[in-house]
């Protein structure tokens, strides 16, 4: 892998969008780009911003997924030419949040009470919820029409911003391949070799400890 590589990492903020537009904009038209992603999403502004300047760039954007990009992680995945997830990596659905809310729960206040019912502080995170799913459900049409046509990108851009399912629901590789998105499973073994430089912060007491044994123990005592 010779080209521009960089991760994102954690929860993206409006921080991270300007240095990746930063990056984005050092980038000759035709270079090609490589993103690692792992992240359980953001700030929808943020994740907006890398995506659209994503899909502007004329060189191919690979965006590598070697564990999870959820939410704004998958809304930057929808702007690649490319997506490289591991077998058991996941992607997620991109449908807006409003406070702790899914907009789409919010939206169904107003289906099962009269507006004479519901309090005031209620209708306006419905108002604001309505815009939000309006606008998310938008971007993505516009990602994805780029590459599906647009009875398909339509169709996936409601599955994914409308509330189909719970915000943490895992779409996997087939998943994501079988909804038109250009996904495969070849992931370079330098990703991973990147990814171990970062390991996750040590708890107190972890839940899982991982102890390798060279491969000719393993053997010698049966279980290789």
């Amino acid at each position: 892998m010779s080209f521009l590589g960089f991760p994102l990492m954690r929860y993206i903020d409006i921080n991270d969008s300007e240095e990746v537009l930063r990056a984005i904009r050092l980038c000759d038209n035709d270079y090609p780009i490589d993103l690692i992603m792992h992240t359980p999403g953001g700030l929808v502004l943020s994740a907006g911003q890398i995506a659209y300047a994503l899909s502007r760039h004329p060189g191919k954007v690979t965006v590598f997924i070697p564990h999870y990009a959820m939410s704004g992680g998958t809304l930057i995945a929808l702007a690649a030419d490319e997506i490289v997830m591991d077998e058991n990596a996941v992607l997620g659905p991109v449908d807006p949040q409003i406070g702790q809310s899914p907009a789409a729960s919010v939206l169904t206040v107003l289906d099962r009470k009269e507006a004479k019912d519901i309090d005031d502080q209620t209708l306006i995170m419905a108002d604001v919820a309505q815009k939000a799913m309006h606008q998310v459900q938008t971007f993505v049409r516009e990602l994805l029409s780029e590459r599906l046509p647009p009875e398909q990108a339509d169709r996936l851009a409601d599955t994914l911003s409308q509330g189909t399912w719970t915000h943490d629901y895992p779409i996997t590789a087939q998943a994501a391949r079988a909804m038109g998105l250009p996904v495969q499973t070849e992931m370079p073994t330098e990703i991973y070799q990147f990814m171990a430089l970062f390991p996750q912060p040590k708890r107190t007491r972890p839940a899982v400890e991982y102890i390798p044994l060279p491969h000719h123990e393993r053997r010698e005592s049966g279980k290789g």
